[in-house]
């Protein structure tokens, strides 16, 4: 049987400053959570002459997207910790801080497990004040993301 649901989502950030839920449970907009790779793992280079080069790209990094309502309880805690992470509440652990989350993103169903290790806040979300409250948008940079898809809970993590 096919069946998707968030319900089966579990995402969890953790790091020098604090430690929680970014998954079900949250608050999370109907965007939900996306992660996109940053660049392409292969660059194809044609010849003059037609012969043709694949070079391998050892990068991983990407831009992980948590989208939360406005009313969530979880804004707060993310806005703390990149208070923190980023020496904006004057935290002199600043620089030791910054880049040094981990976010884990598990499907139970699917089985699939993403980690996102070398994470660090990439601004501070959008505030919008208006009729509807909408969703503020959490966005991170990660050094490094393994993916495994459809057989995730038995890999080590």
């Amino acid at each position: 049987m096919a069946t998707y649901s968030f319900v089966d989502n579990m995402c969890a950030i953790s790091g020098p400053n604090g430690s929680f839920n970014l998954g079900y449970g949250s608050c999370n907009s109907d965007g939900g959570i996306s992660v996109v790779m940053i660049e392409d793992k292969s660059t194809m280079t044609i010849g003059a002459d037609g012969c043709v080069m694949h070079s391998l790209h050892a990068g991983k990094g990407a831009t992980i997207t948590i989208r939360l309502l406005k009313t969530s309880p979880t804004n707060a805690l993310l806005s703390q910790m990149y208070a923190m992470d980023t020496g904006t509440a004057g935290n002199p652990q600043a620089t030791a801080n910054h880049g040094q989350n981990q976010i884990s993103i598990r499907d139970l169903q699917r089985n699939d497990v993403i980690t996102c290790q070398q994470c660090a806040f990439a601004k501070f979300p959008d505030t919008t004040y208006a009729k509807e409250g909408g969703e503020m948008v959490w966005t991170f940079h990660a050094g490094i993301v393994d993916f495994v898809l459809g057989s995730g809970l038995a890999v080590a993590f």
